[in-house]
């Protein structure tokens, strides 16, 4: 039912999205509507909402947060505002649910092993919610990626946590399910910011809700893994070079990687998978006994396909003649 509630959405949005008009750095060629993300929203939201209803279990402060990023966030996509516009918005609904106790002062971690945070817990969750939701929005470049990348780290989230995200990360899945038709392979809308800011913040937050549970609380970060290692790779290459960092570019591994001649779906796909196999891993770890070094051999198994991706972006890249990334 919420799949199809934002399929209706989206679909309603098609006619009245504000143009994507494509630029030297986009990946499409020819005008696309944006805005398909209030689909996404809009199931979250009622999802969430309906499955707690009596109960007064509903997250608020997390609601109520993700839809005030989410009215900038459209807003943004209508009048493109600088970045410092997104960032404050980021910023505040990050510190809304801090606010409200939803912070990380002690990590949990498979093998019965808990490493305190103190009071580093409080910059670390702050950057965190802001790193995550800055790398979905980055990582939103091609046809399905992000959307993708979201669905299955709801996936993961709602079975290593069941008590604690399900209601929350199957209302996001089901409104991205609803989503992803319209945009992979072939793209009649983009969620724009309104999406994949959203979908960031939330993904964050599910992590960090996860946090104190040995079970689930790699899952989500080992899901987003290749989103992460994509943006936080780019961002140390750009820093190096000397570029303006919140300036927009071409220069992430998957943007090379289309560019390099790769088909956009393909590119797309195989984040799918790269996604998919952290979280397995992270699920793994969780359900497995053992002692603390159940949680880094994880990390290490996770990183795995990532580091032969590397080296075939860089080579294609050459094969190309791509020099500037």
């Amino acid at each position: 039912m919420l799949a199809a509630l934002s399929a209706a959405v989206v679909w309603a949005m098609i006619p009245v999205g504000a143009l994507d008009v494509p630029v030297d750095r986009s990946s499409h060629s020819v005008p696309t509507p944006k805005g398909g993300g209030v689909g996404i929203v809009a199931a979250y939201a009622v999802g969430t909402i309906w499955s707690s209803r009596g109960s007064g279990s509903v997250e608020l402060p997390l609601l109520v947060a993700a839809l005030a990023l989410a009215c900038v966030s459209y807003l943004d996509d209508v009048r493109n505002w600088p970045f410092a516009v997104k960032l404050a918005a980021q910023l505040a609904a990050a510190v809304a649910v801090m606010s409200c106790g939803q912070m990380v002062f002690r990590l949990a971690l498979p093998g019965d092993v808990a490493l305190p945070l103190g009071m580093a817990g409080v910059v670390l969750t702050l950057g965190w919610l802001l790193f995550v939701t800055n790398a979905v929005n980055f990582i939103d470049g091609l046809n399905g990626l992000a959307a993708g990348c979201t669905l299955i780290g709801c996936v993961m989230a709602a079975l290593a946590a069941p008590h604690l995200l399900e209601m929350q990360a199957g209302s996001l899945a089901a409104g991205v399910a609803g989503f992803l038709p319209f945009n992979y392979p072939r793209a009649r809308i983009f969620m724009g910011d309104v999406g994949s800011q959203v979908c960031g913040f939330l993904l964050a937050d599910f992590a960090v809700l996860a946090a104190g549970d040995a079970r689930a609380s790699l899952v989500v970060p080992l899901a987003l893994l290749p989103i992460l290692a994509d943006a936080a790779f780019t961002l140390v290459r750009r820093a190096l070079q000397g570029a303006h960092l919140a300036q927009a570019h071409r220069g992430h591994l998957y943007q090379v990687a289309q560019r390099s001649g790769m088909k956009a779906a393909l590119v797309s796909a195989l984040y799918w998978l790269f996604s998919a196999w952290g979280g397995a891993c992270g699920l793994l770890a969780g359900r497995s006994g053992g002692g603390g070094w159940v949680g880094f051999a994880a990390c290490a198994a996770s990183s795995l396909p990532l580091l032969p991706w590397v080296w075939l972006v860089a080579r294609k890249s050459k094969q190309a003649g791509i020099t500037l990334w």
